[in-house]
């Protein structure tokens, strides 16, 4: 396959929106509902969680520079039973992909177009999605830095706009929920937040132009992905109140509705849903080119453009049949999607590093 760079700059950015993707849109309810009006102390909590993550991530990543997480299945646990990983790597992201791309027509035809069939939403979506792919990762990367100036703006605007709606009260008292609520608050925003960053390990560090360098642009991505989703958990408890954003499953949105400064400014919400179209189109994209990326080296094919076509196909296909509603999606998220980001994005490159370091150790002994 062409060997396609991109910057350390410019896997920030990717790094920010993909932390970032839909999650923007459904994490204030996710923990809102258990921890409350201390669902940004979980928010807080998950981010340092999600650091520690990053650190195991860069670990095995700095280990192999110049290899991809499947091609480190294969050296480290062997051909069959790695290509066998692998293939299961493979299958998490592109359920992941389908989970989203209905996601994104739910969002449009419940929140904006009702009148428009889902089927053609999703498709014209993921017509994009493949021409992004089949243009290569430094488009990609091009693209993003373009749109990120974008969506920085209208998140300012936002949240300047929004804050004469602003109650503090709505966020008193702090810690009155139980301990327990805010952690297990602070597991799934970890999981829905962090653990699905181990699709990045297919563009680093192979990728990037300067590895070094972009282990901490990984870690500073994280961070400034993690802050923007808290701030967004804050105002939508400070304005819709605690029973208002649990309530609401696009509370972020809902907060954008709110939006009226002198009675002139008002009803931009389909302005600010830019910023989440951004967003998640480069999340999508990025479990997407995973998916294909990934596939194509298990079954060493040299180049994954030709496979962007058929199986962006069957992507929509299963977008619509997978979930009969959004409703079965978010409990999907909270119940099935844990176990397998776990089992990929933690559990995972737990192994993959424990053979590395036990295999380094076994080679100084014999030396």
């Amino acid at each position: 396959m062409k060997s396609e760079k991109i910057s350390t700059r410019q896997f920030r950015i990717l790094v920010i929106l993909f932390s970032i993707g839909t999650t923007i849109l459904v994490i204030p309810a996710a923990i809102a509902g258990t921890a409350q009006q201390d669902a940004w102390i979980s928010a807080i909590l998950g981010i340092g969680i999600g650091l520690l993550l990053v650190t195991l991530i860069t670990s095995l990543a700095s280990r192999y520079p110049n290899l991809t997480l499947v091609e480190i299945n294969e050296k480290l646990l062997g051909r069959w039973l790695g290509k066998t990983v692998s293939l299961g790597f493979v299958f998490f992201s592109f359920i992941s992909a389908a989970g989203l791309l209905f996601q994104v027509g739910t969002f449009l035809t419940t929140q904006m177009m009702p009148d428009t069939p889902i089927e053609m939403i999703i498709i014209l979506f993921a017509c994009v999605v493949i021409m992004g792919i089949r243009l290569g990762l430094e488009t990609l990367a091009r693209s993003a830095e373009i749109l990120f100036a974008f969506f920085i703006i209208l998140f300012i605007i936002l949240v300047v706009s929004i804050a004469p709606q602003i109650d503090f009260q709505n966020i008193q008292p702090v810690f009155e929920v139980r301990v327990k609520s805010i952690i297990w608050s602070s597991l799934i925003f970890f999981s829905i937040f962090c653990l699905p960053s181990v699709v990045l390990l297919m563009v680093f560090p192979v990728s990037v132009i300067q590895p070094k360098q972009a282990k901490q642009t990984f870690f500073s991505g994280i961070i400034i992905g993690g802050l923007l989703l808290t701030i967004i958990i804050v105002l939508g408890i400070l304005v819709l109140g605690v029973d208002g954003a649990s309530r609401q499953i696009y509370p972020s949105y809902a907060i954008a509705r709110r939006i009226n400064v002198g009675g002139f400014f008002q009803r931009i919400e389909v302005i600010m849903a830019i910023m989440w179209f951004i967003s998640m189109y480069f999340k999508l994209v990025f479990y997407f080119y995973a998916a294909i990326t990934g596939l194509a080296q298990t079954l060493k094919v040299k180049d994954y453009r030709p496979l962007t076509l058929p199986f962006g196909m069957i992507m929509v296909v299963m977008s619509v049949t997978l979930h009969p509603d959004i409703l079965d999606y978010i409990q999907y998220n909270k119940g099935i999607f844990m176990v397998h980001a776990s089992t990929y994005g933690l559990f995972l490159p737990l192994l993959l590093l424990g053979i590395s370091a036990f295999r380094k150790k076994e080679r100084n002994q014999t030396e």
